[in-house]
């Protein structure tokens, strides 16, 4: 996400570094360059302008504090500028469980938006909402079975569409709704390759009828400019609420996000990460802005840890590890949980310093393989890993499609590390009823 920005962001602050203090001389190779940086990343180029104007005259306005160097000023005030631009704090939905709620999404044929109803199925019923799924697009081939399948596959109700007239349809599912208490109903609206009449007098009349809580633009962050373009259109239509940006896993370019809120001065709700129905993520201005600048973004990081793993589990093998009673079936469910947060290159980038560095290739095959090897062990063998004789090793290898040599390299490994905890533990012992020692430990 924002890989080509970061790349070219970060190089254009180089130039400044080793300077005394800021100039207006000698932070305009900086701006110009960023400002390329930003038009070849399709930003809109009245956010580009504004952006760096505001920094300019801030940066050469602005007096360097003694304790930090001109790059960091330099930084802070273009963080400031680009969270402000971007939209900084979250907005949530505007959505009440105690009544019922609407959500009306639309946008262009191929944007994403029948998955991106059941992403946010998926979501608000983690949340505790009773959500029907009303398919309105009746155009598209196979768009009504698609969206069938992703409600199964999120566990929310489908509305039946009893013909083929959107109009009928929205009228029918709001009839069902209020009659079985469901307290949130997304729509999903049809779309076009491209903007048309038909399409617009549709989604007018839908809005009309539904009275949505939210109507939400899902803009594919792929399409650049012409995200900006037709954002403008429906939001010209129907008024959208606000904006959930798709494909940000993609090679996407980032132009879209630093543009839509600025010119429509409407928030970005979500952004999307991936095919699964979980891959939605909340929009956050800042912690955008951090990335691009390569400050990283803990928070995100930490929230996506805190929502995968048991904390008192985690807190279980915390205790078993400083006792060196770790075993293989706790090191392989912390594996699942680590591998449920996403990519590990993708994580690694939310740690401040680490987007900058190129071509960052983690090779996950390396986890696959310890997974499979601890995966074809038994029980037993997990929890007590010195029974695994040469002819359990042979097994093993052959249940995992490994090597004897790495079911070897990885036994000697463990065996390493619990070694290492048990001197770690002894060496800790040793400072037991030294008044504040044992807190130097983290004990």
């Amino acid at each position: 996400m924002f890989d080509f920005l970061i790349d070219k962001v970060q190089d254009s602050i180089k130039s400044l570094r080793g300077q005394g203090r800021i100039t207006e001389k000698n932070i305009q190779d900086s701006l110009k360059s960023i400002q390329m940086a930003l038009l070849q990343a399709d930003v809109h180029y009245s956010v580009v302008k504004a952006l760096i104007e505001n920094v300019k005259s801030k940066a050469v306005s602005e007096k360097v504090i003694d304790s930090i160097t001109p790059t960091q000023q330099f930084i802070k005030i273009f963080n400031d500028e680009l969270t402000n631009i971007l939209g900084g704090e979250h907005r949530d939905l505007q959505l009440k469980k105690e009544q019922q709620n609407s959500i009306m999404l639309c946008g262009l044929q191929g944007s994403g938006k029948t998955t991106t109803a059941a992403k946010l199925a998926h979501f608000y019923k983690k949340q505790g909402y009773k959500v029907l799924l009303v398919p309105l697009d009746v155009y598209r081939p196979a768009a009504i079975e698609q969206l069938r399948i992703l409600s199964k596959e999120v566990d929310v109700s489908f509305f039946e569409p009893p013909n083929k007239k959107p109009r009928k349809i929205a009228k029918s599912a709001m009839a069902l709704a209020e009659k079985e208490s469901y307290n949130l109903t997304i729509y999903d609206t049809a779309g076009r390759l491209h903007i048309d009449k038909d399409m617009m007098t549709e989604v007018k009349d839908l809005s009309k009828i539904i009275s949505p809580t939210e109507v939400i633009y899902i803009a594919d962050s792929m399409t650049g400019q012409d995200a900006v373009k037709t954002a403008q259109a429906f939001n010209e239509a129907v008024s959208v609420d606000g904006m959930i940006l798709t494909k940000m896993d993609s090679d996407a370019k980032g132009g879209a996000a630093l543009s839509i809120k600025y010119i429509l001065n409407k928030p970005i709700f979500f952004i999307t990460t991936g095919e699964k129905t979980d891959n939605l993520e909340r929009f956050y201005g800042d912690r955008i802005a951090s990335r691009i600048l390569n400050m990283g973004d803990i928070v995100s990081l930490v929230e996506k840890a805190q929502s995968t793993m048991d904390e008192k589990k985690a807190k279980e093998y915390e205790r078993k590890l400083m006792r060196a009673e770790f075993s293989f079936q706790d090191f392989l469910e912390q594996l699942k949980q680590i591998k449920a947060m996403g990519p590990l290159e993708d994580i690694l980038k939310m740690l401040p310093g680490m987007g900058a560095l190129k071509n960052l290739n983690v090779d996950e095959k390396q986890l696959t393989h310890i997974e499979a090897i601890i995966s074809s062990m038994t029980f037993k063998e997990r929890e007590q890993p010195n029974m695994i004789n040469g002819s359990r090793r042979q097994r093993i290898a052959a249940g995992s499609g490994t090597s004897i040599q790495e079911v070897n390299n990885l036994l000697k490994q463990f065996d390493m590390m619990k070694k290492m905890m048990k001197k770690m533990k002894k060496g800790m012992n040793m400072f037991k009823g030294m008044p504040g020692l044992g807190a130097g430990f983290g004990m």
